[in-house]
């Protein structure tokens, strides 16, 4: 009888990890784990291993490294601010992440990422051909209604595009930032109002 319980059990154990899994996996909104804010390489030795790769391996991030990577990238650090500056803190970047599985929104306040369309998408971010298979392609939007000015969302789109190249160097691994994007065919494909605009694209990945 005990023996009959354990494997019931052990059945259902399975099953809810596979149901688990299949959340993350089939399109739905994610919810990231809590970021690791502790740890890493020192500011200069990240700084001297900063670089720009386009070969990419075909593996996916785990769910803990995408989250701390997003965090980098646009995380709060402070209750209502960024890890990065933004021009009279307007905070008029919106990050959306490319995944096999789909586009999404990152949500930085709930560490999750919201559905925006299901499906691949990766190759659309960009006219490389590595970005069809690198594991992750972010894409920084500004809102033009929320912005000191356009001037002023470019450059605060560079401090998100540097931290998440100093994240990288820090954890080994590969990233490139990218001017070469079709931005009409993003703007269609995020539903985007006429005062969005796609500014950057950058891949990372785990060097080839």
């Amino acid at each position: 009888m005990i023996i009959l319980f354990q494997h019931v059990m052990n059945k259902s154990i399975i099953v809810f990890i596979l149901f688990s899994c299949s959340i993350v996996t089939s399109g739905q909104d994610i919810q990231l784990p809590r970021p690791v804010k502790t740890g890493g390489m020192p500011l200069m030795e990240a700084l001297s291993k900063r670089q720009s790769a386009r070969e990419f391996a075909n593996k996916k991030f785990d769910m803990q490294t995408l989250s701390d990577l997003l965090w980098a990238a646009y995380g709060f650090n402070r209750e209502d601010k960024r890890v990065v500056p933004s021009s009279q803190n307007k905070q008029e970047i919106d990050v959306f992440v490319a995944l096999a599985e789909g586009l999404y929104f990152y949500d930085a306040a709930a560490d999750k990422l919201l559905l925006r369309a299901k499906g691949d998408f990766r190759k659309e971010t960009g006219r490389q051909d590595y970005v069809s298979t690198a594991p992750l392609n972010l894409l920084y939007v500004a809102d033009l209604n929320k912005a000191s000015n356009r001037d002023a969302a470019c450059m605060d789109c560079g401090f998100i595009a540097q931290n998440v190249y100093l994240f990288c160097a820090s954890k080994g691994l590969a990233c490139v930032v990218r001017g070469s994007i079709d931005k009409d065919a993003l703007h269609k494909i995020l539903n985007l109002t006429d005062k969005q605009e796609v500014l950057l694209a950058q891949t990372a990945g785990y060097p080839k």
